[in-house]
């Protein structure tokens, strides 16, 4: 991977050795036990070159152009050829893009292009339709004190792309996993008693970390942030019970609207005077934006 992709990712927010792994990983997914492209090296002679372009081929909001760089960067390594891929990236992540823009283009072996096209197309488009998803979310958000959030319903292996996709587009990202952020949710108040109980016992346990504790009513809101919780999930309440836990708990936690949102009742979730709404839709259910690889012609 070349250094330019490597400064890319880290300013990103993107562990370099991360991404080269999934990068790899999805190659060797696509290539099999013999690390080989049939049809490429089948009919395309070893020592052509061309130069092909990633082309929106809808609207959206592009994310992960140093990622597809990387797949490019790394296929000959993973293929065990010699040639290298020059890549020239013209747009930028979180830029909107339209349908015909070029986003990047390629070039070198021929055999290596192709061998690259679908798992650097598979991340790319991927990662721009979480970015486009966010981007509504965000433009519905506009001109409120409320962000969209993300959440851990992530596909399995990409959660670190997909929330960096979710940040290109406007969103912002809640915990990362289980070890960074300490939420009570239902299951754990049952378990152990109460949101009470639950809350000391997390922070005698980690007192130096996060506690979120989720609620479903007035009365859960205010024993939380008696316990001491300073940011609270309000699960699938109505914007007038919400409005009501505004009132109640006034600026002695943030609050999260979640369960349930869709963009057609976002303004009013955030007209209550919630922080923040969270949507795992972000990650589980985008659409891709498509994107193409074509090769030049002339």
């Amino acid at each position: 991977m070349r250094e330019s992709t490597e400064q890319e990712l880290r300013a990103a927010g993107l562990d370099p050795t991360e991404v080269g792994r999934v990068v790899t990983n999805a190659l060797a997914e696509d290539l099999g036990p013999d690390f080989v492209d049939i049809t490429s090296v089948a009919t395309i002679p070893a020592d052509q070159t061309d130069t092909a372009d990633l082309v929106a081929r809808a609207d959206g909001v592009v994310a992960g152009l140093a990622v597809a760089a990387a797949v490019f960067e790394l296929v000959g390594e993973v293929t065990g050829d010699d040639g290298t891929v020059a890549v020239s990236l013209v747009a930028r992540d979180g830029q909107r893009v339209a349908r015909g823009d070029v986003l990047a283009t390629v070039t070198g072996p021929t055999r290596l292009l192709l061998t690259a096209e679908r798992t650097a197309l598979n991340l790319l488009c991927r990662m721009s339709g979480v970015a486009t998803h966010t981007r509504a979310w965000a433009d519905a958000l506009a001109g409120t004190k409320a962000t969209v959030l993300d959440t851990r319903k992530t596909t399995p292996g990409l959660r670190a792309l997909e929330k960096y996709a979710v940040r290109a587009g406007g969103g912002t990202n809640k915990r990362l996993g289980l070890y960074d952020v300490a939420m009570i949710k239902d299951n754990h108040k049952l378990a152990s008693g109460g949101i009470t109980p639950a809350y000391r016992r997390v922070r005698a346990a980690f007192p130096d970390v996060p506690v979120q504790v989720e609620v479903t009513t007035v009365a859960e809101a205010v024993e939380a942030v008696e316990a001491g919780a300073d940011f609270l999930l309000c699960d699938n309440m109505t914007p007038e019970e919400l409005a009501e836990v505004v009132s109640a708990v006034g600026d002695r936690a943030e609050l999260e609207a979640t369960g349930g949102l869709t963009l057609a009742v976002a303004a009013r979730y955030a007209a209550t005077g919630v922080d923040f709404l969270s949507v795992g839709a972000l990650t589980h259910s985008s659409p891709i934006l498509d994107i193409a690889l074509d090769l030049r012609t002339d």
